[in-house]
């Protein structure tokens, strides 16, 4: 459907696909690689994107041009302690793109997590939340939807703190978004 949409994909491969994920740990071989390093937050992270061409021994997949392998390594410092923790996601793809476009590409995808459903889930408890009754649950995440917008409107970057601010009063809600 999305190939026949004229659009791409790049889609990580988890537990969903069991046996096309076993075909691409088993037969994949690094082509190409493009290393990242991030530093910030009390943590260094490191990813070597590999990409993988050859698919060869990996059953058909609508599309599919293209097998990706992200080693990374997160040290986190806390307490004068390095935890360090190492991932091997794979991921699939019907771009024929370089190992540095589709880690950046990969890269933006967790921007997005981080910046919206990070923030809903665990600064605004929406997973918590007990409430199940339609039209309400709709109503609740568009009032969640709201806020984030306002908070961002109003030049926050970090949502915890803004939510903290605002909940001083009206008062202080006023004064931050110029109400009388």
């Amino acid at each position: 459907m999305i190939i026949n949409s004229g659009n791409d994909y790049v889609a990580a491969l988890k537990g969903n696909q069991p046996n096309l994920f076993k075909d691409v740990k088993t037969n994949f071989t690094p082509e190409f690689t493009y290393e990242q390093i991030n530093k910030g937050h009390g943590r260094i992270e490191k990813r070597h994107v590999s990409i993988c061409q050859n698919l060869d021994g990996i059953r058909p997949w609508p599309g599919l041009t293209t097998l990706i392998q992200v080693k990374s390594e997160r040290q986190v410092f806390t307490h004068n302690v390095i935890e360090v923790t190492n991932e091997t996601p794979y991921y699939i793809s019907s771009l024929s793109e370089t190992a540095q476009e589709l880690a950046e590409r990969i890269r933006g995808y967790w921007g997005v997590e981080n910046k919206v459903h990070y923030v809903r889930d665990v600064t605004q408890g929406e997973d918590k939340s007990r409430i199940r009754t339609t039209p309400l649950t709709q109503n609740f995440a568009l009032a969640r939807n709201f806020k984030l917008n306002l908070y961002r409107g109003q030049m926050f970057k970090n949502m915890a703190q803004a939510q903290r601010l605002c909940s001083f009063g009206l008062d202080t809600l006023k004064q931050l978004f110029r109400m009388k």
